[in-house]
């Protein structure tokens, strides 16, 4: 079991976590058989990753969707803040990696042979720009407009599903629905050809997360000494960034795949030691000696 801990296992690690969250958060199988969607306690639960409230398969709110909720009503959204903060503060941007449904999909597809290419950087300022126009127009047009006009999750793990399964829902076809598939489609076929477009490009949740990764516990380490600046990291990393240029970079999703590559052992992930003095001291937990 010690051995399995190693760094060379990390992405076997982090896939299981993936299917297990998937299972966990997207569980609601009865509804097979009662075409629906669970509406019990747990659906006030929310996490930071982008998984639909409407997919019938879902136990959990999205927090975009909440956040938009709550500026509809114009009150502050304390607890979708208070979750996502709490859970940004700690681990940055790793759920994105490890436990959001939507990322996985992007992984497997990726995984599809043919030939990539890359997202050039300057789009990955583009979630910002979408949070920004999510939060204005929630609050001047009382309306879900991300959820409403745009979301290609929404689409896929909710109005597929009730359109196909509910005839009641076909009333539903009108342009936006329309518009909303294109969209969907659009990303879809991006997922093949590129790294995480949605989560690089237009997620505002990894938007609001990315700053956590400059203070969360959770850090990525390079040591400069060690490095040969092979850009190795770049080339297995689902966010296409060189983790050994800037170790706190927004867009790190912390899943360890550079930290498996890493021919030199420099990159490892710590918690920091909040009760040493010096900030810089860090204990690694996947350096790959364990």
């Amino acid at each position: 079991m010690k051995k399995f801990f190693k760094a060379k296992n990390f992405p076997v690690m982090r896939r299981w976590s993936q299917i297990f969250s998937f299972f966990l958060i997207d569980g609601y199988w009865r509804v097979i058989k009662n075409p629906t969607f669970y509406q019990g306690p747990l659906k006030g639960i929310t996490l930071p990753v982008m998984n639909c409230y409407s997919c019938p398969l879902s136990y959990t709110s999205c927090p975009i969707g909440l956040l938009q909720h709550f500026l509809e009503l114009r009150l502050i959204p304390y607890y979708v803040l208070g979750v996502v903060s709490s859970i940004g503060a700690i681990f940055g941007r790793a759920t994105c990696g490890w436990i959001c449904p939507f990322g996985l999909l992007q992984d497997l597809a990726y995984k599809i042979p043919t030939r990539k290419f890359r997202i050039p950087h300057f789009l990955y300022y583009m979630k910002y720009v979408f949070l920004l126009i999510t939060i204005i127009l929630a609050t001047w047009l009382v309306s879900p407009v991300f959820c409403k006009y745009f979301c290609p999750v929404g689409t896929f793990e909710a109005g597929i599903p009730q359109i196909l399964w509910t005839p009641e829902y076909k009333q539903l076809l009108t342009w936006i629905f329309w518009t909303k598939l294109s969209v969907m489609f659009l990303f879809l076929g991006l997922f093949i050809f590129t790294k995480r477009p949605f989560c690089t490009t237009s997620c505002p949740m990894g938007a609001i997360l990315g700053p956590f990764n400059k203070i969360s516990l959770l850090q990525m380490n390079v040591n400069e000494y060690k490095c040969v600046e092979c850009d190795l990291c770049r080339t297995v990393c689902p966010m296409d960034i060189s983790i050994w240029k800037n170790p706190t970079d927004m867009d790190c999703i912390r899943c360890g795949k550079c930290v498996a590559a890493c021919p030199t052992g420099a990159i490892t992930m710590s918690f920091k030691n909040v009760k040493a003095e010096n900030k810089v001291d860090t204990k690694p937990i996947f350096d790959g000696k364990i």
